[in-house]
């Protein structure tokens, strides 16, 4: 169930960073997967779509905007904390996307 979710993911990371980078990873995670940058993770792609990890003001703003909301694996299940939701729209922004992920990188390899 996992693997459509990887191959997502590694298609998204190939298309908004055409260079090889060392720094970055794909990997299973509970039934879907993450992207980690330097061995950290910074971003999940699951069932539930794609949430980026992200300073609190960050979140808050893609809240606010409705460009997000709070991350739940399911349904009743606890708020993953520093995570933000993306809406459709804001993941259908591949630009906005690649800026979210860099301000993720720079957050997680403080």
């Amino acid at each position: 169930m996992a693997e459509p979710y990887l191959s997502r993911l590694e298609s998204l990371v190939a298309q908004l960073w055409n260079t090889d980078r060392q720094d970055l990873e794909c990997r299973h995670f509970f039934g879907g997967a993450a992207l980690y940058s330097d061995g950290k993770i910074c971003a999940s792609l699951t069932p539930v779509g794609l949430a980026i990890k992200l300073p609190l003001l960050a979140r808050e703003e893609m809240v606010s905007n409705g460009l997000g909301g709070p991350l739940r694996y399911f349904d009743g299940g606890k708020i993953k904390k520093d995570y933000v939701l993306l809406s459709k729209t804001a993941a259908a922004d591949v630009a906005g996307v690649r800026k979210l992920l860099e301000e993720s990188f720079d957050f997680v390899c403080r």
